[in-house]
């Protein structure tokens, strides 16, 4: 059993929140290259406007990045949608589709539920979600599914139920389990599941035990990810630690805990749909 590490190098907070996020392209390129040389299996991206300094979703800037960084290291690159949900679904996923099309993305944000964040209400009608999750079927990347309400995670396997395959082992991970806000982005410590089409609670969708071997297996990956977040803080706006830095500590307690970081490959044969 393998634990996956995801850096997400700079999120939505903008530079008041996190003076060391990188904003232009080739700052994002340069961490999240030197972030997956360290161990990051998985890369998550905003771009931005450099001249604002805010987001900009738009498949042009977020072709750069994925394939800047493809380019030197092989790991998994993917993109958000906007934080905005007062627009058509299509508008929304329209940078994604763009990138789908083209084969660019192997993964993208799909966020079932809503939720309140400094202020702001993050929402996700039914509407995008099953939208996004169509989107997935059809390019067939993977929708790493974030359940920001727990109640939502009721529904996921609902939702993913019509998308068949590509829907198989879309891995769910909890805005609570491990977030970490970091000066600039986030590191994610996520289990690896042994099988497709686990939950973050441990048990297969259809309900039955696993097997002892996965499950003590599986413990190891949860120390790790717990012990990142202690050693972390939880949420750390303001740090001036460096995405590279959060990526480092990450694996040095991950691998004091006994467990192993997980390469790209790794993941990606995690995912593939079994048989």
């Amino acid at each position: 059993m393998k634990t996956w590490l995801e850096v997400a190098l700079n999120g939505s907070w903008g530079k008041t929140l996190q003076p060391r996020i990188p904003v232009s392209v080739p700052e994002i390129i340069a961490e999240g290259i030197a972030c997956a040389r360290e161990g990051a299996a998985i890369v998550h991206v905003h771009a931005y406007d450099e001249a604002s300094g805010r987001q900009r979703e738009e498949a042009h800037v977020y072709r750069r990045i994925i394939e800047g960084i493809r380019s030197q290291v092989d790991c998994i690159v993917y993109p958000t949608i906007p934080l905005d949900s007062n627009m058509p679904a299509a508008e929304r996923f329209a940078a994604v589709e763009a990138l789908a099309r083209s084969g660019l993305i192997e993964w993208s944000v799909v966020d079932p539920g809503s939720v309140n964040i400094a202020g702001y209400i993050y929402i996700n009608p039914e509407e995008h979600v099953r939208h996004g999750l169509a989107l997935a079927a059809r390019y067939g990347f993977i929708p790493p599914t974030r359940s920001t309400n727990p109640a939502s995670c009721a529904w996921v396997p609902r939702w993913r139920a019509p998308l068949g395959r590509a829907a198989t082992g879309v891995p769910l991970h909890a805005l609570g389990r491990l977030h970490l806000r970091l000066p600039a982005g986030r590191v994610r410590a996520r289990r690896v599941f042994a099988a497709a089409g686990k939950r973050s609670a441990g048990r297969p969708m259809d309900g039955r035990r696993p097997r002892r071997g996965r499950a003590e297996a599986r413990s190891r990956g949860d120390r790790a990810w717990r012990a990142c977040a202690r050693r972390a803080g939880g949420r750390t706006l303001g740090s001036q630690r460096s995405n590279l830095d959060w990526v480092q500590a990450a694996r040095r307690v991950i691998e004091r805990t006994g467990a192993t970081l997980a390469s790209a490959d790794d993941v990606r044969q995690a995912l593939k749909p079994r048989t």
